[in-house]
């Protein structure tokens, strides 16, 4: 008979459910017990022995397509994936960038002759690989990378330099030691005209581990966390590559150095190559996503093993779980955790069907563009917030690493910024609601973007994400009444989502417009950057409740859907709450209505303090994953 834990582990784990189980059950070896240690050779050398018993396995052919050598199951490779940073984000990462962001780059981006020469190898962990995009100048904006990538004629090559120090790759995964061959993004440049940002495969080792003449790689050493992962440098002093080293799947130079593409728009062309790579975006949030259920499922387990202060009846001492306090620290961070989950599953369901479609539709693609920007910082914002919580629930017992929270607090930090500066992703989900799906809008400049919006920016009809049948059933049954009772009432807590959201993008596209006609461009969009911030996180939010109102309905135990909605009301609740002052000012929540919310909230952690245990149960953490010392008092000296 399945137990309510387990209906609700198979809620949250959704479509790729099976996946997860195998993953769990490969991950309860031995070799993939989390460990710590703050010494990189051993970390490093840790980390490419699992590597290699995972490629052993047939861990990495889920991510690449069956012509090629794979199973074809984009889904199930982002799932993998994720399920790692359970065991160490270490291992996560380096999977991640050998078969997602370099594997990719190569899949994605290549044609024929670079999938016959380099695809099994990377499958198979023969051909190590790294992701050569970032410099110490330029991350976010990509389009001003400074190394460029010079194509000679007479030598049919490509010329990759480094032409400034800014230019330096910087930050590189796998760049310090391990990686042979990097996909180098470099703008290109043939006949004295640039034709933008493209990859090449430029080998940078050769066996023994040695730089190849004109290449220089440094190690970044010690970093904030992830001691797993060989971060590095690279520097290029005019090494020659191939003509046919070029990824020309959407540009080629022919021998004699004639450009030519099938995407003849430039900003549309350099964002057709990055949408192709979203996968690593995609994981890194659902990676984010696990490192907090690992860390909450601990620290509620300590909480309900940890007794402090005496209890009014003298008999013993409380349970510090039973303390409302400690409830309103952790019950609304799992909340999250579980209404992320089930936004994240959608999120790869959609990424699963994109990306094997023999036609993907383009307005889908920047849809799924725009999620995973939105959801992959919501996930590592999230991340960031609850294990710091839930290190710090768990008193000094929580600052040592045998208790596993300061990994995780370290090794997710970057989180926020790799893959994606959380604050440009934000502003990138509300380009994409400002705009209507502009085809160009992301590669605007502010100026460019600001002058478009003033023009074409308004009131959009809000496309509902989850079901719509649900949707639509939920918001008519609202209850529109100052009665307490009524904050629970599903559509209404809908229906406020979806109000707030509208009204901060009527309002930022009715500023921008008017602000367009005041001041220079730049500074228009200059003067509302909070509020596009803040229209984003409101869509982010309205979506992520929409995915867990579609979770809800699709569980099949009555049980366990009865807690579901318990967490639910949490999850709505503690969003209000969060930006209650919006609510207030804008006249959607009374004063007295704002006080209710908080008892709202107070009510329904006191509900869910029975199912404490069971709620992390539903996290389906394997006992040797959540692993912390103090956990189990019998190996106290």
């Amino acid at each position: 008979m399945t137990t309510t834990a387990e209906h609700l582990r198979n809620a949250l784990d959704g479509r790729w459910r099976d996946v997860k189980n195998a993953v769990r059950t490969e991950l309860s070896t031995e070799i993939f017990k989390p460990h710590y240690t703050p010494n990189t050779a051993i970390a490093r050398a840790k980390v490419a022995e699992q590597m290699k018993i995972m490629a052993a396995a047939g861990a990495a052919e889920d991510g690449f397509r069956k012509e090629h050598g794979g199973n074809g199951d984009a889904g199930a490779a982002v799932t993998r994936i994720e399920m790692l940073a359970m065991s160490d984000l270490s291992l996560m990462v380096k999977a991640g960038v050998q078969w997602g962001l370099f594997g990719g780059a190569i899949e994605n981006l290549g044609t024929e002759r670079h999938h016959k020469a380099y695809v099994q190898r990377i499958i198979d962990l023969d051909l190590v690989g790294c992701f050569g995009m970032t410099e110490t100048g330029h991350g976010s904006d990509v389009q001003s990378l400074e190394t460029t990538a010079t194509y000679d004629p007479a030598t049919e090559e490509f010329v990759i330099n480094s032409p400034t120090p800014s230019s330096r790759k910087d930050y590189i995964g796998g760049a310090a030691e391990t990686a042979r061959v990097s996909a180098v993004f470099a703008q290109l440049i043939t006949g004295g005209e640039s034709h933008g940002v493209h990859c090449f495969v430029v080998p940078i080792r050769d066996e023994d581990g040695n730089d190849l003449p004109g290449v220089t790689t440094s190690d970044c050493l010690y970093k904030g966390g992830l001691p797993g992962v060989d971060n590095g440098r690279i520097m290029f002093d005019n090494v020659r590559v191939p003509r046919e080293n070029l990824l020309n799947k959407y540009a080629d130079v022919a021998p004699d150095g004639t450009y030519s593409s099938p995407i003849e728009n430039p900003n549309r062309r350099f964002f057709t190559m990055l949408g192709t790579l979203i996968r690593g975006r995609v994981t890194v949030g659902g990676s984010a996503g696990a490192a907090a259920r690992v860390a909450l499922d601990i620290a509620v387990r300590y909480a309900l093993e940890r007794k402090q202060f005496s209890a009014p009846d003298g008999e013993g001492e409380v349970l510090i779980m039973d303390y409302l306090v400690h409830q309103r620290r952790l019950f609304p961070l799992i909340a999250r955790s579980y209404a992320l989950q089930f936004a994240q599953n959608e999120l790869v369901a959609k990424l699963h069907e994109v990306q094997t479609s023999d036609n993907p539709d383009a307005e889908e693609q920047r849809e799924l563009e725009s999620r995973a920007a939105g959801l992959k910082a919501a996930n590592t914002w999230h991340a960031s917030a609850a294990i710091q919580e839930a290190r710090e629930a768990c008193g000094g017992a929580g600052y040592l690493a045998e208790n596993r929270l300061i990994a995780l607090r370290a090794d997710t930090d970057v989180f926020t910024t790799f893959e994606g500066d959380n604050h440009v992703l934000t502003q990138l989900v509300a380009k994409e609601l400002l705009t209507a799906y502009a085809d160009d809008v992301k590669g605007m400049s502010p100026v460019e973007w600001v002058r478009f919006a003033a023009n074409f920016a308004g009131d959009r009809v809000l496309k509902r994400t989850a079901a719509e049948a649900i949707m639509q059933t939920i918001v008519d049954s609202r209850q529109d009444s100052e009665e307490e009772g009524s904050l629970f009432n599903r559509g209404t807590q809908v229906k406020m989502f979806e109000d707030r959201e509208q009204y901060l993008l009527s309002s930022v596209a009715r500023r921008l417009q008017g602000k367009a006609k005041e001041m220079s461009a730049f500074d228009a969009f200059n003067a509302v950057q909070d509020h596009v911030l803040h229209t984003a996180k409101a869509h982010i939010d309205r979506i992520v409740l929409e995915a867990f109102v579609a979770g809800v309905d699709a569980c099949e135990d009555t049980e366990a859907r009865r807690i579901l909605g318990l967490v639910c009301d949490l999850y709505a609740l503690s969003v209000i709450e969060d930006d209650k002052a919006w609510f207030i000012e804008h006249r959607y929540l009374s004063t007295e209505r704002a006080k209710a919310v908080i008892r709202a909230i107070n009510d329904r952690c006191r509900a869910l303090r029975p199912y404490a245990e069971l709620l992390v149960d539903g996290f389906g953490i394997p006992e040797q994953l959540r692993y912390a010392e103090m956990l189990h008092p019998e190996n106290l000296n």
